[in-house]
């Protein structure tokens, strides 16, 4: 079983959308049995908020059920429990960085970084752009199983 952790800031927007959206993909590709898919935050400021209604209208439009989903925070102990914590920008980063002790296993990624550009996934929580968010995080999502399969995981 591959435990997947995808992280932004708030786990309202942009972690719960790759956390959904990368299901979904599983899914249809009949990979689900083979992963364990969450998402967490870096902060403590949406805790126990439900997915954020940018996030849900994309997720309703494809049909895709989020509806029991809740923000939690990352901890220590997802470092040792997920084979790969995947961050949506370079804050995340620092911050999983923390929690990670360092990253001595080399666990932390961005998610954005199994594409052709890599680089941040912008927030929509400032920028309120939830489509161009959806197309980064399917492209890192995309990325992300193709790396899966380079490297002989899947």
């Amino acid at each position: 079983m591959i435990k997947i952790l995808f992280i932004c800031h708030g786990n309202i927007c942009r972690s719960p959308m790759a956390e959904f959206v990368f299901k979904d993909m599983l899914e249809k590709e009949n990979l689900a049995d083979y992963f364990h898919v969450e998402s967490a935050a870096t902060s403590t400021e949406e805790l126990g908020n439900p997915v954020h209604y940018g996030t849900a209208r994309i997720l309703d439009r494809l049909g895709i059920d989020y509806s029991r989903k809740r923000a939690r925070q990352m901890n220590r102990k997802d470092y040792q429990e997920y084979d790969y914590l995947i961050g949506m920008d370079h804050w995340n980063m620092r911050n999983m960085n923390r929690f990670a002790d360092g990253d001595p296993d080399g666990k932390l990624f961005m998610l954005l970084s199994f594409t052709d550009r890599p680089g941040e996934v912008a927030d929509p929580w400032y920028t309120g752009n939830f489509e161009e968010t959806y197309r980064d995080v399917v492209e890192g999502c995309e990325g992300f199983l193709r790396f899966l399969r380079e490297e002989g995981k899947i």
